[in-house]
């Protein structure tokens, strides 16, 4: 991948991830629609990041000079993560998947773990079997927030880069590896908050109103990060990406009267599914 190939890969991305949403929408829920366009550009940014950080990591699959299908992703210390797999929308079955994530795969040789999280797509899922992952379905809360429910939250403030030490030290001891590199662009783009007390510590990063990432060396501090979150986003909330091993996160929603939905996968190999730790779709 090269940097004039980003923007056209962000809309294959957003057709693609449109198709999947179309084929799996609940009857009840809203129809499904083409990413927003100021997310399209948070997008652009994220790949041109990993396009600057991890180039061998990145790859376009082309047929007739048109892009089919693309594939990003990083190296973090010793752990891989792919950040974002698609290919063309009536292109899926050709045989152009296979070749792109062995490519990023490869970038990946020599790390112990790697992680990566998947729709609920069957062509998708099947690929990342084969590759050798452990599929941990995941859940998501979904809901109006019962105001009523918010317990007094204490031992919370607001991040900033100086924070930085005390978060990768978190994520190596949650997901085994230090976000490192990402966090000057995640602290772009969202808001910080931290937990730093005698009886835990714990961040989460917050972006359109829900949260993104969140990682503590104890459920009390998780819960009390996700709780903030709740109390300061709006009544309308989805909490995404919640795997059996962090209950304590499912616990908090249903306390605050949300749904409880299941959808895709948090495919590991090499580590058990990280907690207490919320991961985020692209950077994990």
């Amino acid at each position: 991948m090269q940097l004039a190939d980003v923007p056209g890969a962000e809309q294959l991305s957003a057709e693609a991830f449109l198709d999947v949403d179309q084929r799996s929408v609940r009857r009840s829920w809203p129809e499904p629609e083409l990413r927003a366009t100021s997310r399209a550009a948070t997008w652009i940014e994220r790949t041109e990041h990993f396009l600057r950080t991890d180039p061998d990591g990145c790859w376009v699959a082309e047929s007739d000079g048109e892009m089919v299908g693309f594939a990003t992703s990083a190296v973090r210390e010793r752990l891989w993560v792919l950040a974002t797999y698609a290919v063309r929308p009536g292109r899926q079955g050709a045989g152009i998947g296979k070749p792109l994530l062995e490519a990023a795969l490869h970038h990946g040789r020599g790390c112990l773990r790697a992680m990566l999280s998947s729709s609920s797509d069957p062509k998708a899922v099947r690929r990342y079997r084969l590759a050798g992952f452990s599929l941990h379905p995941q859940m998501f809360l979904r809901g109006t927030v019962d105001r009523s429910a918010l317990p007094v939250v204490e031992k919370v403030r607001e991040g900033t880069a100086s924070d930085v030490d005390l978060m990768d030290s978190l994520d190596r001891r949650t997901r085994g590896a230090a976000h490192g590199v990402d966090h000057p662009f995640m602290l772009e783009h969202w808001r910080l908050l931290v937990s730093d007390s005698t009886t835990g510590s714990g961040y989460a990063y917050v972006g359109n109103g829900g949260l993104a990432l969140l990682a503590a060396d104890n459920r009390l501090t998780a819960s009390r990060l996700l709780w903030t979150v709740l109390a300061d986003g709006p009544d309308e909330v989805t909490v995404p990406h919640l795997t059996a091993a962090n209950e304590w996160a499912v616990d908090v929603g249903i306390a605050a009267r949300l749904e409880l939905h299941t959808e895709g996968y948090l495919a590991l190999r090499g580590m058990a599914p990280p907690t207490p730790y919320v991961h985020n779709g692209a950077l994990l």
